[in-house]
């Protein structure tokens, strides 16, 4: 449920394994300066709200683990931003991934998968079932989505969220209400004979 700007400034220190949690306190943001150039530089998150602690799903924990054994052997980051180091997502080269190139390579998974599902659906006389475009942001209000239909306490949603104000969780969550209704009518006019 990070923004792209939290996610990509996560450091090594900001995990906490024994306590399962993840501390966003900083997000590292790429922008055109002055003379022209773009660079990465450290900025608080987005509202007052996104400084939060979140707790680590397992599966998340397992993926940062895997990743710190894969740059023991590759090489940590080696970039210093305002004074920071210690980068989790960097490329090969220890510098930081910028949004746009995570942005690319999400592209190219679902225009690798689409080709190949538009070849396949082909063969076997059927209409294609393809992936829409998305970006980071569309995952993170995905994973708001699903947070939604799982907890009912919007509070705690938009605590993790980082949500500055309950009317972003609130419109996240309607939108996931209306459609776990549909899913509720269509499951009881599936399973029930009322009329």
């Amino acid at each position: 449920g990070c923004r792209i700007g939290e996610m990509i400034g996560l450091r090594w220190e900001d995990l906490d394994y024994e306590n399962k949690t993840i501390s966003i306190n900083h997000a590292a943001i790429y922008r055109v300066m002055e003379n022209g150039k773009s660079e990465f530089h450290i900025s608080s998150p987005k509202t007052e709200a996104g400084i939060r602690t979140i707790p680590m799903m397992q599966a998340v924990e397992q993926a940062f683990k895997d990743e710190y054994e894969a740059q023991k052997e590759t090489g940590f980051n080696v970039q210093v931003v305002d004074g920071m180091s210690g980068f989790i997502f960097c490329n090969k080269d220890g510098i930081i991934h910028k949004p746009s190139v995570i942005n690319s390579a999400i592209k190219r998974i679902y225009e690798a998968y689409n080709a190949e599902e538009i070849i396949k659906a082909k063969r076997e006389s059927r209409r294609p079932v393809l992936i829409p475009h998305f970006s980071c942001h569309h995952i993170r209000h995905t994973f708001c989505t699903r947070f939604c239909e799982n907890e009912r306490n919007l509070k705690v949603i938009q605590s993790i969220m980082g949500h500055a104000n309950i009317e972003t969780t609130m419109d996240i969550y309607a939108e996931a209400t209306d459609v776990k209704k549909k899913e509720a009518i269509k499951a009881l006019e599936n399973n029930s004979d009322i009329f």
